[in-house]
């Protein structure tokens, strides 16, 4: 029976770096929906935070076969696993110093030393895996003029992204929260990037730019149901909601299926633009469709779908099942919304 040492290294509320002695990866934000970037390649794993469960796809587009998607990697050298993080004598004299300080930036962490693995990054800026890294350690420190400097940079050197964690055999992963249910797992990748790019923005309250990277992120994986929520998150933001966002959300949503959870969040964003479009009946079926599978759906997004459907029945002058859906919501959590409210309890 093998053991594996693990140590979680604390960056910054919601992050963390897990180091073994065989592996590194970053986490970021709460459990839920992720990509997952690895040696047998991408797969996608959507799931809720809460819930406790993910559905795992083979990431759409990258072909069946495991050799027909991996990455070639023709400069990776023979690094034994103990000396991943800790590079020897002879072989610090043959590695590149901007290799040898993205080590030693992840030596850092591990060592709990944040500032120091920050200055080793930093010493780095020709490699995009440290102004990557560099970047989510800005953003722990609310630096975001400095965060997203470090994050477009690496995107600038999107082809060498990755590159460094693959070559030392580490496996470099972040989630991210892309919307109150929904996060996303990233990697050193363009993807995982530009997502981390669109949160920035959105810390900043810009709407655009965020917009603008989400998009480049849905026209190269066109089928990304969590990108499309995040998406559809976003957009929701605007008030009044304009006719022609409305319509984008609606067409985000076309043609999906209540399949998880995050499909689950999506349709209950189709259903609050077809509402804003005036379509009360066709937000009536979305809602319903959302809340046909109960199993593995967390509470609080069944009550949310369930409080707009109401809505949506009291708009359509069905008030007597709007009555229904509020008193049920009631005896389930008083203080939802403005449910007692509206059914004149206080």
């Amino acid at each position: 029976m093998a053991f594996r040492f693990w140590r979680r290294v604390q960056l910054f509320p919601g992050v963390t770096l897990n180091l073994s002695k065989t592996s590194a990866s970053l986490s970021l934000g709460p459990r839920g929906a992720k990509y997952t970037i690895g040696p047998r390649g991408t797969r996608a794993t959507v799931g809720l935070p809460g819930t406790g469960l993910f559905y795992t796809v083979q990431n759409p587009g990258r072909g069946k076969s495991r050799s027909a998607t991996a990455r070639p990697q023709p400069d990776r050298p023979s690094v034994p696993v103990r000396d991943r993080l800790t590079l020897g004598f002879f072989k610090r004299l043959i590695t590149p110093a901007d290799e040898a300080a993205f080590i030693d930036g992840l030596r850092a962490l591990h060592g709990d030393d944040e500032a120091e693995a920050l200055t080793q990054f930093e010493k780095a800026p020709e490699q995009a895996d440290a102004r990557w890294i560099a970047g989510l350690l800005r953003l722990k420190r609310e630096e975001l003029d400095l965060a997203e400097a470090h994050l477009q940079a690496a995107l600038a050197q999107v082809e060498g992204l990755g590159r460094l964690y693959a070559k030392y055999g580490i496996q470099a992963t972040t989630h991210l929260t892309v919307t109150p249910e929904v996060t996303a797992h990233i990697g050193p990748r363009e993807r995982g990037t530009r997502l981390a790019l669109a949160e920035l923005h959105q810390l900043r309250g810009e709407t655009a730019p965020a917009r603008a990277h989400l998009e480049a992120v849905l026209a190269q994986t066109p089928d990304d149901v969590v990108v499309k929520a995040a998406l559809a998150e976003l957009l929701l933001e605007a008030e009044p909601l304009p006719p022609e966002t409305a319509d984008r959300i609606v067409h985000l949503a076309a043609g999906i299926e209540n399949e998880t959870p995050v499909h689950a969040a999506l349709l209950l964003y189709k259903g609050r633009a077809l509402r804003a479009l005036g379509l009360d009946e066709a937000a009536v079926a979305t809602f319903t469709q959302a809340y046909r599978r109960k199993q593995d759906r967390p509470e609080e997004l069944l009550r949310q779908i369930r409080y707009e459907r109401a809505l949506a029945y009291a708009a359509v002058g069905r008030r007597s099942d709007s009555r229904r859906e509020l008193s049920a919501i009631y005896a389930e959590d008083p203080g939802f919304e403005d449910v007692a409210t509206r059914l004149g309890v206080r």
